[in-house]
C-alpha cells in the first residue's frame, strides 16, 4: 500500500487530488455536534494543499436515498473544514454535475474544495457493479490522483471507496495509514496482557469479534445492553432489559469456550436499573438504583453497569499492556447512566498501556463526557471498520489501496 508520503515525495503541485474522507459528522439541523472526523482528515488535506495540490474532498453523510436531500448536505462540514484549515473551501452543490466540474476547474494550486454528499448519487452505493463503476468513472474524470483517507467507510464496497482507486494512481492518507498501524498492534503485534472492553446495545453486532478475540485477548469485559443476553445465558433475571433471546445459544458457547481457553470473560456484578428508558433530550433526573446483577427485579430495565462493576472493570484494565474498547457501558447520553462508561474511559486514561478507543459511540462518549482525547493512545474514526478488521474480514477500501 503506497502512502501519501510517497505521493508527496513524487510531487503534487498542480495535480487534482481526490481525497475520499469521512465527513459523516452528527448534525443538529445544520450544526455539527462533533467535528472529530473532520479534524481527523486535516493532516492529509493540509499536507496536500501546502504541497500545491488542488484538493477535492469527497464523503458521504447519513443515509440519503440516492438523491439530493438538504438534511444530509455536506455544506456544514465544508464550512467547518474551512474554519479548521484557516482558508476558504469551495463547495460544489452536486457530486459530478455542472457545479462539481466548475468548482474543480476553478481550483488553483494549494486550494481545497468539497463536493456534495456522494450518496446523493445512487451509483455510490449500488449493488450493481456496472452502475457503481459508471459513477466511479465520472468521479475519476475530476481528478488525477486518488487518496483514500475515509477509514470509517473502508468496510463498504462503494464506488468512491472500492471502484475509484482502481481508476487512478492511489495512495493511503495519513489517517488510514495510522488506523491500519494501530489495528496491526491489536492483531499481529499484541503486547500482553491484552484486555478488551465491549459494550453497545446488541450482542449480535459483536459476536464475530468476540469469536476472534477469544483466541487473542486475555480478558474480555462485557457491558452495555449486550450484557443482558450474557446474564440471561447465566440464568439470571434481566427484567425488561434489552435482550436477544435468539443469541443465547451462541453466548452460552462463548462462555464455555472462554473457560476452556483460559480467557477471562467478565460480566457485570451489578447494574443500574430504572422502570423506564429516560428522556435523553430533557436529561432530567430519573428513578434509578443499583442492584446486584443476579437480583434484578422484574419490570426493571438495566441501563448501565453498576459502581461495583465499574471498579471491577477498572481493575481488570489497570495492568493491561494493550486495551481495546468498543461500545459504551450504558446509556451514556443521560447523566444518570453515564458512570459506567466514564469508569472505563478513565481506566484507559489511567493506563500505562497502549489504549485504543474503537470509534462510533465510544469515541462520541469520550468527547461528550469531556475527556482529553490526547490521553488515549488512539481514538479510531471507524467503529464498524475497526470491528470488521478485528473479525478478520477483508475490507474493500483497504484492498483497493493495495498495489
Amino acid at each position: 500500500m503506497k502512502t501519501i508520503d510517497e505521493l508527496l515525495a513524487e510531487g503534487v503541485t498542480g495535480k487534482r487530488v481526490f481525497v475520499r474522507a469521512d465527513l459523516n459528522v452528527p448534525l443538529d439541523g445544520t450544526t455539527i455536534t462533533d467535528d472529530g472526523r473532520i479534524r481527523a482528515v486535516l493532516p492529509t488535506v493540509k499536507a496536500l494543499a501546502e504541497a500545491g495540490a488542488r484538493v477535492i474532498v469527497a464523503s458521504h453523510l447519513g443515509r440519503p436515498k440516492g438523491a439530493p436531500d438538504p438534511a444530509f448536505s455536506l455544506g456544514p462540514a465544508a464550512a467547518r473544514l474551512g474554519e479548521l484549515l484557516g482558508a476558504e473551501v469551495a463547495f460544489a452543490t452536486d457530486t459530478v454535475g455542472e457545479s462539481a466540474q466548475a468548482v474543480v476547474a476553478g481550483l488553483t494550486d494549494g486550494r481545497v474544495a468539497v463536493i456534495e454528499n456522494l450518496r446523493f448519487n445512487a451509483g455510490e452505493t449500488a449493488k450493481d457493479d456496472a452502475e457503481r463503476a459508471a459513477f466511479a468513472d465520472r468521479l475519476a474524470a475530476l481528478a488525477d490522483v486518488y487518496v483514500g483517507d475515509g477509514f470509517g467507510a473502508v468496510h463498504r464496497k462503494h464506488a468512491s471507496v472500492f471502484d475509484l482507486p482502481g481508476k487512478l494512481p492511489h495512495y493511503a492518507g495519513h489517517l488510514i495509514a495510522t488506523e491500519v498501524g494501530v489495528l496491526k498492534k491489536l492483531t499481529d503485534d499484541v503486547q500482553r496482557p491484552y484486555a478488551v472492553a465491549l459494550g453497545g446495545s446488541k450482542v449480535s453486532d459483536k459476536l464475530a469479534v468476540i469469536d476472534q478475540l477469544l483466541g487473542k485477548a486475555d480478558r474480555i469485559l462485557i457491558g452495555g445492553g449486550m450484557a443482558f443476553t450474557f446474564l440471561k445465558a447465566k440464568g439470571y433475571e434481566v427484567g425488561s432489559s434489552l435482550l436477544q433471546e435468539d443469541q443465547i445459544p451462541a453466548v452460552t458457547e462463548y462462555l464455555e469456550r472462554a473457560e476452556k481457553l483460559g480467557v477471562e470473560l467478565v460480566l457485570p456484578v451489578d447494574v443500574v436499573v430504572s422502570p423506564a428508558f429516560p428522556d435523553l433530550k430533557a436529561k432530567a433526573a430519573s428513578e434509578h438504583t443499583a442492584v446486584d446483577a443476579d437480583r434484578m427485579p422484574e419490570g426493571q430495565m438495566g441501563l448501565d453497569i453498576g459502581p461495583k462493576t465499574g471498579e471491577l472493570y477498572a481493575g481488570k484494565l489497570a495492568d493491561a499492556a494493550t486495551v481495546f474498547w468498543n461500545g459504551p457501558m450504558g446509556v451514556f447520553e443521560h447523566p444518570d447512566y453515564a458512570e459506567g462508561t466514564k469508569a472505563v474511559a478513565q481506566a484507559l486514561v489511567d493506563s500505562d498501556g497502549f489504549t485504543v478507543v474503537g470509534g462510533g459511540d465510544s469515541a462520541a462518549a469520550v468527547r461528550t463526557l469531556g475527556f482529553d482525547e490526547t490521553a488515549f493512545g488512539h481514538i479510531s474514526t471507524g467503529g464498524g471498520a475497526s470491528l470488521e478488521y478485528l473479525e478478520g474480514k477483508t475490507l474493500p477500501g483497504l484492498a483497493a489501496l493495495e498495489d
